[in-house]
């Protein structure tokens, strides 16, 4: 794909300089602390991706309410936008936590960063409320089938057969968090792996700009206690079984946008502020990002045939979101004076009149 920018008009706004995104911040305005996870965990490396992301899509790091449960993922928002609002919620709870929140204060952007176990475990029923209201947030779920802060046991995500470091062997059925988020009615549905940036980063830009729930299974592999034969959610075995859906761009409003695709081979997907997403088909799978039933048929096949398959499966635009359905003010209740919250003779009389 090429990108070409287009000429702007003799009345138009300065651009900002090169190294600095439309807030006019640098990318090292993104970071966070130094991480005290292992060295090469992939959950380093979906930070990493996040902070491009978000600094390419130009979000003020005041805009953003980082949120989390617990275990190695949710330790993950104290690396990366360090000036942004955070909370660290007990095990499981992200979810609940994050719809009060974006409630209470529509404008945030909300990341929540979760695990396999704080998400398909303990967190499974906070998960599916939050899904079926469609809470407008980006939804990370750092997927690594163990759960590392305890020595390595299976989570509810690893897959039957698979191996333990110890040797022992999982008798148990996976829960495909991306099948289960479509059953759940889900409304932006991904999966992708954390080495694999050219993917994940424009899967995150278009979550961050998604109306509702954009939910994204991040397989990460855990280097202690994960990342040996047999093991389904290694890097070897994950890039030796991935097999992407489509390649992704996405295109900022107020760009042209020239590609070199073979007519007929990619689908555009307009977001919300105007930017488009731009997926090309790979491989034979043929798939519309609209058609959910098929998204649920190639992730089931795919699994039969023991390949991770990773990609955008399914999103849709027109569901209103959890704030919308409720008719919510856009801004922050803490930002509404007096005259906005206490209702006229007129509007009481009618709130009246309907317990009447």
């Amino acid at each position: 794909m090429t990108v070409t920018p287009k000429t702007p008009p003799a009345n138009a706004p300065v651009t900002a300089p090169a190294n600095k995104n439309k807030v006019n911040l640098e990318k090292k305005d993104y970071s966070g602390s130094a991480s005290t996870l292992c060295t090469g965990c992939g959950h380093d490396s979906i930070t990493a991706h996040i902070i491009t992301a978000t600094y390419q899509n130009g979000i003020h790091p005041y805009q953003i309410a980082k949120m989390s449960g617990i275990g190695c993922s949710s330790k993950t928002p104290a690396y990366f936008m360090s000036k942004s609002f955070g909370f660290n919620s007990m095990h499981g709870r992200m979810a609940p936590v994050t719809t009060g929140a974006k409630v209470v204060n529509g404008s945030l952007h909300m990341i929540g960063m979760s695990g396999d176990g704080d998400t398909a475990s303990i967190g499974v029923g906070g998960f599916t409320h939050l899904i079926r209201r469609n809470v407008q947030m980006c939804y990370i779920v750092a997927n690594n089938g163990v759960y590392g802060l305890t020595k390595g046991q299976f989570s509810a995500t690893a897959d039957k057969g698979a191996k333990q470091k110890s040797g022992a062997y999982n008798p148990f059925d996976t829960i495909d968090i991306c099948s289960l988020a479509l059953t759940l009615g889900c409304t932006f549905v991904a999966r992708s792996f954390s080495g694999d940036a050219k993917q994940l980063v424009p899967l995150l830009q278009a979550a961050q700009k998604h109306r509702g729930t954009a939910l994204i299974d991040v397989i990460s592999p855990c280097i202690t206690f994960n990342n040996h034969d047999g093991s389904t959610k290694s890097y070897t075995y994950v890039r030796e079984h991935d097999v992407s859906l489509q390649e992704l761009g996405l295109v900022q409003p107020m760009e042209e946008i020239k590609v070199d695709y073979r007519e007929g081979s990619t689908q555009r997907v307009q977001m919300p502020d105007g930017s488009e997403l731009i997926l090309k088909k790979l491989g034979a799978n043929e798939h519309s990002v609209s058609d959910k039933i098929n998204a649920l048929k190639l992730l089931q096949e795919s699994a039969n045939a023991g390949q991770i398959l990773t990609g955008l499966f399914y999103i849709n635009e027109s569901s209103p979101s959890l704030n919308e359905e409720l008719n919510l003010v856009s801004e922050g209740l803490f930002e509404l004076n007096e005259s906005q919250l206490k209702p006229s003779k007129t509007q009481f009389e009618e709130i009246l009149a309907d317990f009447l």
